[in-house]
């Protein structure tokens, strides 16, 4: 079995507001923290832009991180988009299927993204996987789920023969309670960060600007993003 480092920790970064409120989570918590993102030829591909302008603003507006943020990696996962169509990486409608499962799910993302950032983190020796993934707030999504992700922890430590262990920060907290959580990490500069640089727009819009961030605001990940934001910002007056 190979010994990870625990004081290091893989950060899976999309460039949306789930996984950067994720990436600050680690930077306060573990001494060194790397990032990885995917190419899946996903509809919404600026995110992959604008995770560069976070990782960018990260370092310079945070001096108590400064220093933890190290290598990110860009793996190309292309052929996922060639598995079937969907509204995650087709111009195709928002809608729901006739499994019940909405057509923005792309079969297998998540167990994919996981398993590539576990073999990684296996060549870097880093102990640690944290992810955005939601059972509170999300689009129903099976793998997002909870127990998929002990299921997945479990795997690929058997698979691996090795000691991973995944974090899901958000779990368990809606998209407000993810506002309060970067407010509480980094304060009014992680907010301000995170409202203009992330995107989560399933359209890719960044050029309609609404006071939760850029995107065309009527899909579900825009939807999603604007109730949260206004829950936060009620609760605060």
């Amino acid at each position: 079995m190979i010994t990870l480092d625990g004081s290091r920790a893989l950060v899976l970064l999309s460039g949306g507001q789930d996984s950067t409120t994720c990436l600050a989570w680690a930077l306060d918590r573990f001494a060194a923290v790397e990032t990885i993102g995917f190419d899946y030829h996903q509809r919404h591909r600026v995110e992959l832009d604008c995770r560069q302008a976070v990782l960018t603003r990260l370092d310079q507006a945070f001096p108590a991180w400064r220093g933890r943020l190290g290598a990110d990696h860009v793996v190309d996962l292309s052929s996922l988009a060639t598995l079937g169509d969907t509204a995650m990486t087709a111009d195709a409608e928002f809608e729901i299927d006739q499994s019940g499962l909405p057509s923005t799910f792309v079969p297998g993302r998540n167990l994919v993204f996981t398993t590539f950032a576990a073999a990684v983190a296996y060549r870097r020796r880093i102990k640690h996987l944290v992810l955005g993934v939601c059972e509170t707030d999300y689009s129903g999504y099976p793998d997002c789920r909870d127990d998929t992700m002990k299921a997945l922890q479990v795997t690929l430590n058997l698979g691996m023969e090795a000691r991973y262990v995944i974090h899901t920060p958000l779990m368990w907290i809606d998209k407000a309670a993810t506002w309060r959580l970067a407010e509480v990490l980094g304060g009014a500069p992680l907010i301000d960060l995170i409202v203009e640089h992330t995107h989560s727009c399933y359209r890719g819009d960044r050029v309609h600007r609404h006071a939760w961030g850029y995107g065309c605001g009527d899909c579900p990940a825009c939807q999603l993003r604007r109730s949260g934001w206004e829950s936060f910002k009620r609760a605060k007056t």
